[in-house]
């Protein structure tokens, strides 16, 4: 099955398979769905002035055709050609009786990817913008295209991300120019290095603020250059600071599991900066996985037994139960039964297979999942790059999201099968079904007010999936959804240019409202949500004084080093 999966780009062709035979046979046998399709078809070379009800929506919805050179023929005619044929493709692939969910969305995924590559936005004698272009340079822009595409392909050949190889990368350097907080390494084992940040101020809040990153990719999403850095925000606002840098696993760590990201991890983290911080709660604050990883550190310190396994395991140390003041969850999904399109590339065949790629190599490394993250976005990660660089030959521009997102990180064997198959495959966190050191973890019994932030573009945590967590707590709950998609979203500073957000308490005991209610009742701010988040976290200061200020623990007693330390340089 290894042997397969490397010719297959580690994808099941009986999962693929079984999702075509599944829709097959039933539309074979759905005479209404037939009559649909064909009604679809037929309408595709219909007259434009049936445009409204044919073309599937408004065609400005599609950031392809936004440029008014579109509605002009025969632009315009090829435009609403292709849209009337993909509303044909998506009646043809919609809801048929008996046809698995699952099954349905895989077939009509793959049919919208085959589809795009005849979109006339990707064809550059059928796109308006790219004649034009042509014209104006004498043609200059296919030939700075062609010098993009062999740079990328260089790029690539060396191993590295398209755009982001060593030359385009030398304005943003790690420890210079991103992830360049000051800072001290506080901390090492062989799972994470603790940060400590250097205060702002004479005093800080009394109560720290511990940031757990995922390990999909490196912790400084979260301090890119200084206008865009979260730690720097929170820095001056007058807190004191703690980020958990995961070591980047090697094929001999394939064995380390959920488990012992928690203990050795995230548990341990957090013990140390209470010891740093004069044994104050913590309000401790996760991202994507590190935020799931996060929920279930509080619902496993939560339980009133206090216990880490069965009898013979060691019981958790005195004073574990009240080490949170408060959690953050920043586009983190504990409920795994809706996770988008993400979930296309999760059944029991794909999973299978995947397990069976990581057994060969001992992990899975960043490469093999950035090109799924692309395909489930492929409009604007991957055709819209190709008309921009290769088409249009714009210039290229190296941000530090570029330099950030082409920081890829490897991920252990066991932790990401438990992954796939425990939270995705399995939802095993949000039906209580999870287990650590053999005692269930659930999320009801997090007494801690909590903080949950979802974006409104979000491919891989979907902002109503991340609303679920109002039905898996009982307890005080403020939920905020911000514009932009999963990284733009959260890493979204004050002053940010068109920002919105929306933010609501619901209270424990409250009676549950469905998140289209709650979005139609929430109005919109025009603002980053890093404030409001802020006065959150002040008004959470009820253990200790946290409201009030207290002597800023610097400079720390143990220094290995500086910040941003030596795990975030690891290959």
């Amino acid at each position: 099955m290894a042997t397969t999966a490397r010719f297959t780009g580690n994808v099941s062709p009986a999962a693929v398979a079984l999702a075509w035979a599944d829709w097959a046979m039933h539309a074979a046998t759905a005479p209404g769905h037939q009559l649909n399709v064909f009604k679809a078809f037929a309408a595709i070379d219909k007259p434009a002035s049936t445009d409204a009800t044919n073309a599937g929506g408004p065609h400005e919805t599609d950031r392809r055709f936004r440029d008014p050179s579109w509605d002009k023929p025969p632009f315009s005619w090829w435009r609403e050609r292709f849209l009337r044929t993909q509303a044909f493709v998506d009646e043809m692939t919609g809801e048929i009786p008996g046809v698995d969910p699952h099954h349905r969305d895989v077939v009509r995924f793959m049919a919208r990817q085959w589809l795009d590559v005849f979109s006339p936005s990707n064809q550059w004698w059928a796109n308006p913008e790219v004649l034009a272009s042509i014209r104006e340079t004498q043609g200059q822009n296919l030939v700075k295209g062609a010098q993009r595409w062999w740079s990328d392909l260089r790029d690539m050949a060396a191993g590295n991300a398209p755009g982001a190889g060593p030359e385009a990368c030398k304005a943003f350097r790690v420890g210079h120019n991103i992830a360049a907080t000051p800072g001290k390494v506080v901390y090492r084992n062989a799972f994470f290095e603790l940060l400590q940040y250097a205060p702002a101020q004479a005093q800080t809040w009394r109560e720290p603020i511990l940031i757990v990153p995922s390990w999909l990719l490196k912790y400084y999403i979260l301090d890119l250059e200084a206008q865009h850095s979260l730690v720097a925000y929170l820095v001056s606002q007058g807190h004191s600071v703690f980020m958990i840098s995961w070591h980047n696993p090697a094929p001999e760590d394939r064995d380390r599991g959920l488990e012992d990201y928690l203990e050795s991890g995230l548990l341990t983290a957090l013990r140390e900066v209470r010891r740093m911080t004069g044994n104050v709660p913590v309000h401790a604050c996760g991202y994507c996985l590190g935020g799931t990883l996060l929920a279930i550190a509080a619902a496993t310190l939560a339980r009133e037994s206090g216990s880490a396994g069965q009898s013979g395991q060691t019981k958790r140390k005195t004073g574990d139960a009240d080490m949170l003041a408060s959690v953050t969850l920043l586009a983190a999904q504990t409920d795994f039964s809706e996770p988008g399109e993400l979930g296309l590339f999760i059944d029991a065949s794909q999973v299978a297979y995947l397990e069976a790629m990581m057994w060969r190599q001992g992990f899975i490394g960043g490469e093999q999942l950035a090109g799924t993250f692309q395909l489930l976005n492929s409009r604007d990660l991957i055709w819209s790059r190709l008309m921009r660089d290769y088409l249009l030959g714009a210039p290229a521009q190296t941000t530090d999201f570029t330099v950030w997102n082409a920081d890829t990180t490897r991920i252990p064997a066991r932790l990401h099968s438990q992954c796939l198959r425990e939270l995705y495959l399995n939802n095993a966190l949000a039906t209580g079904t999870l287990k650590i050191g053999g005692q269930p973890v659930a999320l009801s019994d997090i007494r801690v007010p909590m903080f949950v932030v979802a974006t409104e573009r979000d491919h891989i945590s979907p902002w109503r999936s991340v609303y679920k967590m109002h039905l898996l707590n009982h307890g005080d709950l403020t939920f905020a959804l911000v514009s932009g998609g999963h990284n733009v979203g959260v890493v979204c500073e004050p002053g940010h240019a068109r920002s919105h957000h929306r933010v609501a308490t619901r209270a424990a005991g409250s009676a549950y409202r469905d998140p289209d209610e709650w979005f139609d009742t929430t109005p919109a701010m025009q603002s980053s949500w890093w404030p409001a988040w802020q006065a959150w976290l002040l008004a959470q200061g009820k253990h200790g004084g946290g409201d009030k200020p207290v002597a800023a623990p610097w400079p720390p007693t143990t220094s290995l080093g500086d910040a941003p330390g030596t795990y975030v340089l690891e290959r």
